[in-house]
């Protein structure tokens, strides 16, 4: 089978007639500059060492160096065989709670400050692997999608912050449902879920997700961020200054505490563990080390035709035709010119 890598550069043949037409003009004009020096017949005796019939050759070697460099920047291909590509790795959706409970400062500088710190430590130890970043609170997006392009991932999850998601809360049960939804045909013991949160589920509806889950063999692990002790969650201005602390409609100050029970028992239920990301300590390095382990498997094989570029013929006969077209003089042998002149 024949066929063109880069097919749109074909179009660049188009500048063989306009680089003719170019060369047909220049000699026309040379021959109305030698006409002006005299006698038409004189001119011609004197210019007699010119070869035209080789200079006519020349350009038309040129065109055609132009016309193969033409083809071989479209590259085409003929012959192929088919290769199998098998990709090595699993594929993991960090869903990152951005509700503003994660603004809370039991973790230096913030919860989520931290989270993002230690998401990113997980980025930097894959290879090979696909990572998708959800983003969540009254409800939920997709912040990346799942990607191997890990400095991408790290971008997107740089721009992660609470004033992305406009509705406020905690939806754990529709964040598990969007990264359930961003998996594509990776096998079922190679997709991994990692919910990053402090745990408190205001919207419910969790179990769904859950179920779902565990009948497509997703390994859920959740990572409790925070302090299970009551903490205040700051408030900041227009200007990010801080603007006190947050407060219900009696005016008491609202706390936070990182509820252990609910992302328990969502890891628990699909194989996975629960980790903590506390004042004391944080485990989120154990968490990081047992992803690492499971990645090296392979997780997809297909089958892939690969095409034989032929490039090199012609690139070839263009650098060779080139060449033979500097070697070849468009003068006549002084020989022949002077043949008979003193005799």
């Amino acid at each position: 089978m024949f066929r063109f890598g880069f097919v749109t550069a074909l179009f660049g043949l188009a500048l063989i007639p306009l680089a003719a037409g170019l060369m047909w003009r220049g000699a026309a004009h040379r021959r109305r500059a030698l006409a002006r020096f005299g006698d038409l017949a004189l001119v011609r005796q004197l210019s007699r060492s010119v070869n035209r019939r080789a200079r006519a050759w020349k350009a038309v070697g040129l065109l055609a160096v132009l016309g193969l460099s033409i083809v071989a920047v479209a590259r085409p291909q003929f012959g192929s065989r088919v290769e199998t590509v098998r990709r090595e790795g699993m594929d993991i959706v960090v869903a990152l709670d951005l509700s503003t409970s994660m603004l809370a400062e039991d973790l230096a500088p913030n919860r989520l400050q931290r989270s993002k710190l230690e998401i990113q430590r997980l980025i930097e130890r894959l290879d090979g692997d696909r990572i998708g970043l959800i983003a969540f609170a009254g409800q939920a997006f997709v912040q990346s999608p799942l990607t191997s392009d890990y400095g991408a991932a790290r971008l997107f999850l740089n721009a992660m912050d609470t004033d992305l998601v406009p509705v406020q809360g905690t939806d754990l049960g529709a964040a598990l449902e969007l990264a359930l939804d961003a998996f594509s045909d990776a096998p079922v013991e190679e997709r991994i879920i990692i919910v990053v949160t402090d745990g408190e589920d205001h919207e419910g509806g969790i179990e769904p997700a859950v179920d779902r889950a565990l009948e497509a063999g997703v390994t859920i692990h959740t990572v409790g961020v925070g302090s299970t002790d009551g903490v205040p969650i700051p408030e900041y201005d227009a200007a990010g200054r801080p603007a006190g602390f947050k407060r219900d409609e009696a005016g008491a100050v609202v706390t936070t505490r990182l509820d252990e029970t609910t992302l328990r028992e969502i890891a628990m239920r699909t194989g996975g563990q629960l980790y903590r990301s506390t004042p004391e300590a944080s485990e989120l390095t154990a968490l990081i080390e047992e992803v690492s382990e499971l990645g090296g498997r392979e997780v997809d094989a297909r089958e892939v035709t690969q095409y034989e570029e032929q490039f090199q013929i012609f690139l070839g006969a263009a650098i060779l035709l080139l060449f033979l077209e500097g070697l070849w003089t468009d003068r006549k042998k002084s020989v022949r010119v002077w043949r008979g002149r003193f005799s």
